[in-house]
């Protein structure tokens, strides 16, 4: 028997659909099966199986965490370098883009060769360096250490998505602005910024996912728990709390994920835009 071609066409799409859910599946549970442990009281960790719901909500997980394990100071600490690291890297990537694509001086190229140079630079050569300089200057254990770290390490794939979004802008819009009499400066923040939009969120987001779940430099640069960010904090709260609180660790475990989930769900409309448009030359 003959199987027509809608049918064909019906099974693929079946197949297709079965094919995305089961990935969905994948990617959600360990999300899904650490709010149900955040939730699950020390009685749930030990008589209900890790799968299972629990019996009740027990929100004193996140009371614990955010008090006795110390991760409201670990979150106020990663809020302050991960906001700050992206000031200046939104500031200097667009600024810099707008230098590098639509202006024309001498070393145009060779300043852009170095930038993009830096994707390729390994974090793990730079620590030592990093840390003998800073240790120097009396920048360990403080937030400039973060800061300019971060910013440095965010800069050369921030001026990448720039610039190409960059390269899609036709240059008329700039010609009638000068015509206009705005001057450079008007130029860039009245309406260079606001047609970049989408490339900056997209940057935001994709720095800030680096930024916030940064381990190796926090690790290295900062030794003092009061100086802790989050996710070297979520490893002092385990050393405290791994064998006699699970419910709490999976909290603070929680607490460290939402911000970035969060940003995510709400710009993800922008994140498409900012990495597709720059990609069609028009």
């Amino acid at each position: 028997m003959l199987v027509s071609y809608n049918q064909r066409r019906n099974i693929k799409r079946t197949a297709i659909r079965i094919l995305v859910i089961l990935f969905l599946f994948v990617q959600m549970y360990p999300v899904l099966w650490m709010l149900m442990a955040a939730f699950k009281s020390p009685g749930d960790m030990t008589s209900l199986p890790a799968y299972a719901l629990p019996t009740e909500l027990y929100f004193k997980n996140f009371s614990t965490a955010w008090t006795t394990g110390r991760m409201s100071i670990f979150f106020r600490n990663s809020l302050i370098v991960t906001i700050s690291s992206l000031f200046f890297i939104v500031f200097f990537s667009s600024t810099t883009s707008f230098a590098l694509i639509k202006m024309k001086w001498k070393g145009q190229q060779l300043i852009a060769s170095l930038f993009l140079m830096g994707i390729m630079v390994p974090v793990t050569i730079v620590l030592l360096p990093l840390f003998q300089i800073y240790m120097k200057l009396g920048l360990l254990n403080t937030y400039w250490s973060l800061i300019i770290t971060y910013t440095g390490f965010g800069l050369s794939l921030s001026i990448f998505l720039i610039s190409n979004y960059m390269r899609s802008m036709p240059d008329d819009i700039i010609e009638a602005a000068f015509i206009d009499g705005c001057n450079l400066y008007s130029l860039f923040f009245r309406i260079i910024v606001p047609l970049i939009k989408n490339a900056l969120v997209t940057v935001v987001i994709i720095q800030f996912f680096f930024r916030w779940n940064d381990l190796i430099f926090s690790m290295t640069f900062i030794s003092r728990t009061s100086m802790k960010t989050i996710q070297t904090g979520l490893m002092y709260f385990s050393d405290e709390y791994g064998s006699k609180n699970w419910g709490a660790i999976f909290a603070a475990i929680s607490m460290g994920v939402t911000p970035t989930l969060l940003l995510y769900i709400v710009l993800n409309k922008f994140v498409i835009e900012g990495m597709t448009s720059g990609a069609v030359k028009g």
